[in-house]
């Protein structure tokens, strides 16, 4: 199945070369996949948001996730690599990449944690990054 082009929020060409992003992301399926130095991670079907940030290039990082590059650096790589997931919207959340943890406990008030994804290297000691909507 063709991948839409996810909904930009506000438009890309707006956006500041620097700051805090949310990948709104829908899994048609759940799955199990292989994350890196995470290993075997289980992801049940259901609507995830990811929080992540650039200190610079923000544009070219999100158009990467969108246009799931080859390269799997970042353990959002992995998920958005499966045929099962499917961006659907991409929102610049702040402009200061500073910001990232404070928003991402934001969102993840009411959402189940995938444990430790996308936060490994977290100084701030978040539980996950990415979120399973409830």
């Amino acid at each position: 199945r063709e991948q839409t082009e996810p909904t930009f929020t506000p438009a890309l060409d707006a956006w500041p070369d620097a700051g805090v992003y949310q990948l709104w992301i829908r899994l048609r399926r759940s799955v199990v996949l292989r994350v890196g130095a995470l290993g075997r991670v289980r992801f049940a079907t259901g609507t995830y948001v990811y929080t992540g940030r650039a200190a610079r290039g923000l544009r070219a990082r999100v158009l990467r996730h969108v246009h799931r590059g080859r390269c799997q650096h970042w353990h959002i790589d992995y998920l958005l690599a499966s045929k099962a997931a499917r961006t659907m919207r991409v929102e610049l959340v702040s402009t200061n990449p500073e910001d990232e943890c404070r928003v991402n406990c934001m969102v993840g008030a009411d959402r189940t944690p995938v444990l430790r994804f996308g936060a490994s290297d977290c100084r701030n000691g978040c539980r996950a990054h990415l979120w399973l909507a409830k």
